[in-house]
């Protein structure tokens, strides 16, 4: 995987639609929007539980985020063998601080809080456990627990602890059965590629990577994740993702993708 960085685009966004491949891309744009949606709510909850609970602190085991009745809620739960809630704080969808619902009540987890606990701990266990789950310095690995229909899923992300870089890469989705078994995982990307970026030089600029076959030849779930949350303080249009046969073209602006064929992007350039 590997990337460029230009001042230009180096495909037209106004190609002609024929020559877009009919590919189901929406699945992957949920998914993605999905991922962004609870790293959104963890980013802002654990602010706000930082400044809020400090008393509360040591007695949280962790935490994870989930949509429910169109608000974004982060749940923070004890360290206990049986956890209950600590806070949760809940969001719209501007992730306002000043207009969060915080709720401090203890309770049990609901059936499907429980649900997420148990995937989110289960996951914690195969990253002790598995070697090939790789480790960088100045990145943190964050878990994001998604149930959707009868799949369940842990995406793990890189995301750098460091200002002015967005990582892109060193991802993984652990699969579980409908009784939280584990059964699988896989590397959504072969290796991890650091971009960095200097907004202050003024200069709109736009990244682009590579994906080889193992990867696949669509745009990622969580590559669209990650471009959701750090294109804005990198200040970029657009990311481009080429694979094989195919380009993915994500609009930072506009949060939408246009997909085309590598032949068709190859004759727009020579434009």
């Amino acid at each position: 995987m590997k990337y460029i960085l230009t001042t230009a685009l180096l495909i037209n966004l106004g190609t002609d639609i024929s020559a877009q491949v009919t590919i189901p891309t929406d699945a992957i744009v949920a998914e993605g929007r999905k991922l962004y949606h609870s790293e959104m709510a963890s980013w802002y909850g654990t602010d706000v539980f930082l400044e809020k609970f400090k008393d509360q602190q040591p007695e949280a085991g962790g935490y994870f985020s989930y949509e429910a009745n169109g608000r974004f809620h982060c749940l923070f739960f004890s360290k206990s063998a049986d956890p209950e809630t600590i806070a949760v704080i809940s969001f719209d969808s501007t992730y306002n601080v000043a207009t969060a619902m915080v709720n401090a009540d203890a309770r049990p987890l609901t059936r499907f809080e429980k649900e997420l606990y148990i995937l989110r701990k289960k996951a914690l266990e195969v990253l002790r456990s598995d070697t090939s789950i790789k480790y960088y310095r100045n990145i943190k690995l964050n878990l994001i627990p998604i149930i959707a229909g009868n799949e369940k899923k842990v995406f793990v992300l890189s995301a750098p602890i460091v200002e002015g870089v967005v990582v892109i890469g060193n991802d993984y989705q652990l699969s579980f059965d409908s009784l939280n078994n584990f059964t699988g995982l896989k590397r959504l990307h072969r290796n991890i590629l650091p971009i960095k970026y200097n907004k202050d030089e003024g200069t709109v600029i736009q990244a682009m990577h590579t994906h080889l076959p193992k990867t696949g030849e669509d745009i990622t779930s969580t590559d669209i994740c990650t471009l959701m949350l750090y294109s804005r303080f990198a200040g970029w249009n657009s990311h481009i993702v080429v694979s094989e046969n195919r380009v993915s073209v994500w609009d930072c602006k506009k949060n939408t993708l246009l997909v085309i064929t590598r032949d068709a992007g190859k004759k727009t350039i020579k434009k």
